[in-house]
């Protein structure tokens, strides 16, 4: 018997191995295409000039600028409310129906398709606000977008907070409110940054909702003022794919795009995974 459930053991090691290096492998292959087919055409001059010629000469300097102030506006509104709304649904609300619901609704919101959210903020911030296409219209539409993961996320930090925290600061005569700034959000910050981290993976890479919002076609030049238009590099990207001028000679500065864009997630998650890794040291010692 104990020779089978052995036998059992590792067999489903192995499997679990089997597609865990299934999952690298992918992930490798992935980032071979690509860094193989864009590293080519990465200069100085790639990132740091204008398109020229149709978007098949110059540089995407435009479209890197337009992407970092899009993740940028989006995580300045998205992140506050979503953590305060998880503080809300996990510290002060009651369980009941009410609770249920709004977490069911924020369970769906997560999942629905991001051409949807698209739609919704043309139809809000663009027509119905008067924002136009513009950098504010295109944040808080990508913002709603990934709201759903800041709250949830931000919420089920909140609940692997030991309750012995917080009946040791209330014993102490902490208010809730100092606890909850002082004790638990301390504790919980290191995974509430890994829902940052889903979130700015996400919004640099969706290009639906700034379809409808903010992303221009071509536009060589850096905006002004949160009410312009943006080029965005997943856009630019869609573009040269497309429908460029000439899409077999736009081709390699299509990869070279999208190795750009794969560089800026490596580099904003790397920098959001020191920030963790530091409150994880200081507060979960």
């Amino acid at each position: 018997m104990a020779d089978t459930k052995r036998i059992k053991q590792s067999i489903y090691f192995w499997i679990f191995r089997a597609m865990s290096m299934m999952v690298v492998f992918i992930l490798v292959a992935i980032l071979y295409f690509i860094v193989s087919r864009g590293i080519g055409v990465i200069n100085w001059d790639f990132l740091t000039k204008s398109p020229e010629e149709g978007m098949v000469k110059g540089g995407i300097f435009p479209a890197i600028v337009g992407t970092l102030v899009l993740i940028a506006g989006s995580l300045i509104f998205a992140f506050p409310v979503g953590v305060f709304s998880a503080i809300y649904l996990n510290e002060y609300m009651k369980k009941g129906k009410v609770k249920s619901f709004l977490q069911l609704m924020t369970n769906n919101l997560a999942g629905v398709p991001s051409v949807v959210f698209g739609l919704f903020g043309m139809a809000l911030f663009v027509n119905k606000l008067k924002f136009g296409d513009s950098i504010i219209a295109g944040s808080l539409t990508l913002g709603l977008l990934v709201l759903p993961v800041i709250i949830r996320t931000t919420e089920e930090a909140l609940k692997a907070v030991d309750d012995n925290y917080r009946l040791a600061s209330y014993a102490m005569g902490a208010s809730k409110l100092y606890t909850i700034k002082k004790v638990i959000l301390p504790i919980a910050l290191p995974d509430i940054i890994t829902g940052l981290i889903l979130s700015i993976g996400r919004v640099s890479g969706e290009t639906a909702p700034i379809l409808f919002t903010v992303a221009a076609y071509f536009l060589p030049k850096l905006p002004h003022s949160i009410f312009d238009q943006v080029m965005a590099l997943p856009y630019h990207l869609y573009v040269l794919a497309t429908s460029g001028t000439n899409i077999e000679k736009a081709r390699p500065v299509a990869f070279g795009t999208a190795l750009v864009l794969v560089m800026i997630v490596l580099f904003t998650n790397i920098i959001a995974n020191v920030v963790r890794a530091y409150y994880n040291k200081k507060y979960k010692k």
